[in-house]
């Protein structure tokens, strides 16, 4: 763990954001005393939207795999997804 004063901080801040992603803990001090501590916040994906959901239910319903082999299906899905993306 690594503590530093808040004029420090403010210096070196960029460089204490990527300490702190990096994985250490990172701790700011005001007049000596522990006051906050920097760590990285976990990438969360955002939620799929119902039609979203609903568009993959009805293609994973609607579909039978034993045709082609696994990657001809991923690919093929890429290539849906994409069209869908492009008529937004």
């Amino acid at each position: 763990m690594s503590s530093h004063s808040v004029a420090d901080a403010k210096a070196h801040l960029s460089n204490l954001i990527d300490r702190a992603i990096d994985g250490e803990a990172v701790v700011i001090t005001r007049h000596g005393q522990p006051v906050v501590e920097l760590k990285a916040l976990a990438r969360v994906a955002a939620p799929m939207s119902k039609s979203e959901l609903d568009w993959l239910r009805a293609r994973r319903l609607a579909r039978k795999i034993t045709d082609f082999d696994a990657g001809a299906f991923i690919s093929q899905m890429r290539d849906e997804d994409d069209d869908r993306l492009l008529r937004r």
